[in-house]
């Protein structure tokens, strides 16, 4: 016979397996096995209706009603064996690339860099399913309007549009139900009849049906804000035209080695070609003139050429604003570029209108940035008195940049270093610095050294409790010899 550690090591089992094998000398133990639980199918699915699908519920009934004593591990197993709980998956269906067929719309949010400084943008991506053309720009946001200004630049921009296009379940174009059952909002519906395509949702869940996007959207990433840097929204959309309808388009794509530009001509006999002429997509506002004759929209003031107070209509286009009036034009703007606020406008090769907006509000940043432009003890000096806000703040400004005009440079950073070191805020006294200052070399200011101890003599200690003393006295004397002088 073999010994217990030769007969472990064969069959590679541990010492007590082997012991326990031995002590049954041959005899097969007779282990019966519990029966299976069973549960009626019509009594579960008779429960998960009426407990709403919460599970925790139906295995409680179940034990304390229905007295079946199982686990919920595999109550949820039945559930999950008889469908209830989740859609059942599907097979995916393959879409074979039709010219003409088809085009796709998404957007992407992103977080870039732009001038320096980090912002969100939306990026609104267009793709052509068969030549793998896109159009691409980027929104500080994103809604119903814009979706219908991009859409107007992109298929007026190729000239011809696909007979669907592709989009997700957004609300933007989409009024109820989803996927097949989707249903567009009219406003939506009659935009797409302009350019003979409909709007078709995906499935939920189903975002690769417009896979070409989402690999658009990645290729942004990994290709076009890589290694390139933008100053403003205007130039993140200048390169994104550049890239996505002159570099990608030219580009070959996969194994095939189709260049975009050419396939798109290729497919250009099954798109259907945008009538001559499309009415570019607007928004109508009302606005009344204020007495200086300015309406005011999206923060900034426009002025209306003529003399009386009328009620305006403003049509708000992509990137253009006319003010109408009773069906008569009377001004085009150009939108400001995005950030631009409390700004006035007038007509192109008419003098400045001499009033200012009613409700225009008169800030005082470029007063204070002139000022800390002027030196660094300006700025430091700024720093410590601008600690009030509002009202006070800005006459403050204002009246100190009043001062800065009148006085030669040189004497007004001596006056600011001065009234720095002496904390002062009031700018009566900064002018009487600055007026001592001009006495001449023969007159020169001391600086009075104080002692670092003074704050922990027993007299300072005791003399912080009594009233402030009163220096009008020899104001009133500094002022007299100003007035002699």
């Amino acid at each position: 016979g073999m010994g217990i550690r030769q007969i472990c090591q064969q069959l590679k089992v541990s010492r007590n397996t082997d012991r326990s094998i031995i002590e049954l000398k041959g005899d097969i133990p007779d282990t019966p096995r519990k029966d299976k639980i069973r549960v009626d199918e019509q009594l579960l699915r008779q429960l998960y209706a009426e407990c709403n699908g919460w599970v925790q519920r139906v295995h409680e009934k179940l034990t304390e009603e229905e007295g079946i004593q199982i686990g919920y591990s595999t109550l949820t197993r039945m559930i999950g064996e008889l469908g209830m709980g989740r859609e059942q998956d599907q097979r995916c269906g393959q879409v074979t690339d039709e010219p003409g067929a088809e085009m796709q719309h998404d957007t992407s949010p992103y977080r870039i860099k732009i001038g320096g400084k980090e912002v969100r943008v939306a990026g609104s991506l267009l793709y052509f399913r068969y030549s793998k053309i896109r159009y691409l720009k980027f929104y500080r946001s994103f809604n119903r309007f814009k979706m219908k200004c991009f859409l107007h630049e992109a298929l007026t921009f190729w000239g011809y549009a696909a007979k669907v296009c592709i989009i997700d379940n957004t609300n933007l174009a989409r009024l109820r139900g989803s996927g097949k059952n989707a249903v567009m909002v009219p406003e939506m519906k009659h935009f797409a009849d302009q350019y003979n395509f409909e709007f078709i949702c995906h499935e939920i869940g189903h975002s690769n049906r417009k896979a070409g996007n989402e690999r658009g959207f990645f290729t942004v990433v990994t290709n076009f804000f890589s290694g390139r840097s933008f100053e403003s929204l205007e130039d993140l959309n200048t390169s994104a035209l550049d890239w996505a309808t002159g570099r990608m388009a030219n580009r070959p794509v996969g194994k095939s080695g189709l260049i975009p530009a050419r396939a798109f001509e290729d497919e250009k006999p099954f798109l259907k070609k945008l009538p001559s002429y499309v009415p570019a997509p607007y928004l109508l506002h009302k606005r009344q003139t204020d007495q200086y004759g300015y309406v005011s929209f999206d923060g900034n003031f426009y002025w209306v050429p003529g003399s009386s107070l009328v009620e305006v209509t403003l049509l708000q286009y992509s990137n253009k604003l006319t003010l109408y009036h009773q069906r008569k034009l009377l001004a085009e703007y150009d939108l400001p570029v995005a950030g631009v606020k409390n700004e006035r406008f007038w007509p192109k090769g008419q003098s400045k209108p001499q009033h200012q907006p009613r409700h225009r509000k008169n800030p005082t940043t470029h007063e204070e940035q002139n000022l800390r432009a002027v030196s660094g003890k300006v700025s430091a000096y700024l720093d410590f008195a601008l600690k009030a806000s509002g009202k006070p703040k800005h006459r403050f400004l204002r009246q100190l940049y009043s001062l800065q005009q009148k006085m030669a440079l040189p004497l007004f950073v001596k006056s600011i270093e001065r009234a720095l070191i002496y904390r002062i805020t009031d700018l009566a006294t900064l002018e009487r610095i600055a007026v001592l200052l001009m006495r001449g070399e023969n007159h020169k200011l001391q600086f009075v050294e104080v002692d670092p101890l003074l704050e922990n003599r027993s007299t300072y200690l005791e003399g912080r409790f009594t009233d402030e003393v009163d220096f009008s006295y020899y104001e009133k004397m500094l002022d007299k010899e100003q007035d002699d002088g």
